[in-house]
């Protein structure tokens, strides 16, 4: 990974302690309203009006630099695996896998065995006791 990298990696951390949590207009009122982020529309809203004791909306301004996202903090792009046969498409390069939650714990062994034949990192490998 260059420097250029870590520091965007950087500059993402630091980016993301600041944002604020997006909540969903009036969700803190009725039980039936998830607080997930919800874009507020209505015409009278204060949310959608910018009123600061509100709350604040999600916007352009709070993205990761694009360089670095969507990747996982150890520089690679993940890949999700569920088969031996997926690690044939893997980069070792630019990917690492994750190994699905879906996967037991035989087939789970194979897949870190293939991967390390591969040279290939695991994101979530299973704990060596």
């Amino acid at each position: 990974m260059d420097d250029n990298t870590k520091r965007l990696f950087k500059v993402r951390k630091i980016q993301k302690h600041r944002k604020p949590k997006f909540k969903r207009a009036d969700s803190h009122k009725y039980k039936r309203l998830d607080s997930n982020w919800r874009r507020p529309r209505g015409l009278q809203g204060k949310l959608r009006k910018h009123f600061k004791a509100k709350g604040s909306i999600a916007q352009v301004g709070y993205g990761s630099p694009a360089a670095v996202k969507g990747l996982h903090p150890s520089g690679y792009a993940e890949v999700l695996v569920c088969t031996v046969a997926d690690l044939d498409n893997v980069n070792t390069a630019e990917e690492a896998i994750r190994i699905a939650a879906k996967v037991g714990g035989r087939k789970k062994a194979m897949i870190e065995e293939k991967a390390a034949e591969l040279s290939i990192k695991v994101l979530n490998p299973t704990r060596g006791e």
